[in-house]
Order: C-alpha cells, then sequence, then structure tokens
C-alpha cells in the first residue's frame, strides 16, 4: 500500500495505510470526509493535518506537460573586421564603414578583474560594434543655374516666358545702351527724338542744375559742350563732369568718374583723383540713388514742330492718349478757309485718341479723327472703333 504524509508540529511523518487503519479503529478521532459520490478513480493520497485535525482528500493534480521553447534563432554573424576593411567605396558614392571591436581577454593575474560581467544571449555573448559613415572629398560641383535651365529645357516641364527684347537706347553722354543701375548712372530720361541721357550723367554735368519741382535745366547746352570734351579715363567724347578745382581741367563721364575713384560731394561737386582730399571727407556722397520725381527741362512745341518736319517717321509720336499719325497739308487757295484764330485744320491730318466708351460705362475704346475737304470747307470725321461693333462714322463742319 501506499505512504502517506502526516503533519505534527511543522514535522513530516511516513505512515503506512495500515497503520492509520488500526488507529482509527481503536482511538475516537474525528470522522473522515464522506466519500465522493464520483465513480471510482485511481488510489488517491489522503494528507492528515494535525492544525486542523481533519483528512482532507486531495486527488491527484494532473501533470502538466512541459512547454517546448522555441528554436533559438540562429546566431548573427558579423562580418570580419579585415574584410570590411578591404571594401571600397566609389568616389561619387556613400561610403559606409563597418568597425567591430574586439573584446578583450582576460589577463590572469593576482589582481581582481574589475571588469563587469559579461552579458549573455542564450549562451552566446554580446558583440560590441558601431557604424561609421565617411563621405569621401570629392570634386563634386553642384550643378549651377544654367545647367539646372538646360536640363529643364530638355525635360520640357517647364514653360519659359520669351526673352525681353533688348533695349537699344544709348545715354548720349556716356554712350552705354539701356538703364544704368540705381546706384550708378540710372534710368534713362528723354532729351529729344530719339535722344536720351541718363539721370546721373546730366545731374552731374557741370552746367545743369535741378530746380524744386525736379526739372533738370540746361541738359541740352552740356551735350553742346559734352560733344566736343574728351573723358580723361576713356578717351571718349562726351565728358560733363568736370573737376571742380580752379585750373583743372580733367573732365569725365558720371561712370569713368566712379572708376576713376572720383571723390563726390553732396553739393553737387566732384573733385578728380589727384586734387581730392586724403582719407573720409564729412560731405562725402557715396550713394547715387535718385528716387524722386526727375525730368528734362525741354521746349515741347520745338520739338513737336521738328516731329512735324520729318517726312518719314519709323516711330509712333504720342502726346497723352493721342497718337500722332500724319500732320497732312494746306495749300495757299485753301489758307482762307482752313483755319482759325487759334488753330490751324490741314486736309489729311490724321490722329487716333483712346477714350471712354458710348456704349458701356467702364470701358474705353479707339477714336480716330481725320480732317478732310467737302466743298472749299474742311469736313470733321471720327471713326468710333469698338470691339463687338461695327464701326460708327460722325462727321460735322466744326471740330467741336
Amino acid at each position: 500500500m501506499k505512504d502517506i504524509v502526516f503533519c505534527s508540529n511543522n514535522c513530516f511523518v511516513l505512515y503506512s495505510a495500515a497503520v492509520q487503519a488500526k488507529n482509527s479503529e481503536n482511538k475516537e478521532s474525528v470522522p473522515a470526509l464522506p466519500q465522493s459520490p464520483m465513480k471510482e478513480r485511481p488510489p488517491k493520497a489522503f494528507h492528515q493535518y494535525s492544525n486542523n485535525i481533519s483528512t482532507l482528500d486531495v486527488h491527484c493534480l494532473p501533470q502538466l506537460q512541459e512547454k517546448v521553447s522555441p528554436p533559438s534563432s540562429p546566431p548573427i554573424m558579423f562580418p570580419p573586421a579585415f574584410e570590411a576593411a578591404k571594401v571600397e567605396a566609389k568616389p561619387d558614392e556613400l561610403k559606409v564603414t563597418v568597425k567591430l571591436k574586439p573584446r578583450l581577454k582576460a589577463i590572469h593575474s593576482s589582481l581582481e578583474d574589475c571588469r563587469p560581467p559579461s552579458k549573455k544571449w542564450k549562451g552566446m555573448k554580446w558583440k560590441k560594434w558601431s557604424i561609421q559613415i565617411v563621405i569621401p572629398k570629392g570634386s563634386f560641383k553642384p550643378p549651377c543655374e544654367e545647367e539646372i535651365d538646360e536640363f529643364l529645357k530638355k525635360l520640357g516641364t517647364t514653360l519659359k516666358p520669351d526673352p525681353v527684347p533688348k533695349d537699344y537706347r544709348k545715354c548720349c553722354f556716356c554712350h552705354e545702351e539701356g538703364d544704368g543701375l540705381t546706384d550708378g548712372p540710372a534710368r534713362l530720361l528723354n532729351l529729344d527724338l530719339d535722344l536720351w541721357v541718363h539721370l546721373n550723367c546730366a545731374l552731374w554735368s557741370t552746367e545743369v542744375y535741378e530746380t524744386q519741382a525736379g526739372a533738370l535745366i540746361n541738359v541740352e547746352l552740356a551735350l553742346r559742350r559734352g560733344l566736343q570734351m574728351k573723358c580723361m579715363f576713356c578717351h571718349k567724347m562726351g565728358a560733363t563732369s568736370g573737376c571742380h578745382r580752379l585750373r583743372c581741367t580733367n573732365i569725365y563721364h558720371f561712370t569713368c568718374a566712379i572708376k576713376a575713384q572720383c571723390m563726390f560731394f553732396k553739393d553737387k561737386t566732384m573733385l578728380c583723383p589727384m586734387h581730392k582730399p586724403k582719407g573720409t571727407h564729412e560731405q562725402e556722397l557715396s550713394y547715387f540713388a535718385v528716387f524722386r520725381r526727375v525730368y528734362v527741362q525741354r521746349d515741347e512745341v520745338r520739338q513737336i514742330a521738328s516731329i512735324v518736319q520729318r517726312g518719314e517717321r519709323d516711330h509712333t509720336f504720342r502726346v497723352g492718349s493721342l497718337i500722332f499719325h500724319a500732320v497732312g497739308q494746306l495749300l495757299p487757295q485753301q489758307m482762307q478757309a482752313f483755319h482759325s484764330s487759334k488753330a490751324l485744320f490741314p486736309v489729311g491730318y490724321e490722329a487716333s485718341r483712346l477714350y471712354w466708351s458710348m456704349r458701356y460705362a467702364n470701358r474705353r475704346c479707339r477714336y480716330l479723327c481725320s480732317i478732310e475737304e467737302k466743298d472749299g470747307l474742311p469736313l470733321f470725321v471720327i471713326k468710333v472703333v469698338e470691339q463687338g461693333h461695327e464701326d460708327l462714322v460722325l462727321t460735322d463742319t466744326t471740330p467741336k
């Protein structure tokens, strides 16, 4: 028969089942727990505890199957350091170098090893490693804007506007084309028909002065003198900016004076490199930008007369919203009827004007104005040209 365990004073003693049956017959003991009405089962183990003075019927606990641990993953293999060093990166690629730090070997000596215990993972020691990224110093140049534009042009992915037409207007003083820098010759001003001058080229001329309204006086006088003067820097005609020192004959273009390092002052005077003071000066001017309204004072009546006298014109003359096309002519027998106390009415005169529409409140249209002859008297004709409508012709014997 099987042995049972008896607990007394926290000590365990083994007895046989027969002794237990004998003691239970002779002595009074606490009755055993009633038998379970369950069917017969495998033999049971009885445990008695003295502190409870009772017998417990404890069934055999089922034996759990041991969980099988999953197979360990294969160890990670790192390439040796000497193999990684053999890999050479191309000059244009990213170079990645992996360095493995070898583990220090233990030195057997009388001294205690102060190294901390190495970590373990499933029987394998950890390896310390680091990654070092090395970018080679090659002769790589970033693409410039012209190369990028050329590449985008080949792809055809962008729309490039038409190039701005070149400005062929030329300054009659310094002979440079187009508008100049703001802190330099500045913008071009109209001096006469097809005649232009830079603002600072005219402003810094010796004869020219500026009024409070912004008008430049004597620009034509300076131009006539400059046509006979040679620049000391570039040796070309048109120089109008002279040295302010008495009896100094050095004269320059405005742009050449800046290149020659002349000194400009706030009172609109200039000294050549031979006579300028050494060092800095309180009244020295180093910024030439002009943002105020400046224009060339000119005789517009004489200018219009010179335009009218020219037979063939390759340009369009415009005054405000009035565009001048043809001046016409007057014969001796027409002089009596084709003029008034204030104006002349030449036959063949033609001009166009942009003005408010007669049909729409917020729209402009084109009016063609001309003078014709009818029965020996002037006939004023106005043709209204408006998009979406037929041309409307208005005629009368007076311009009003």
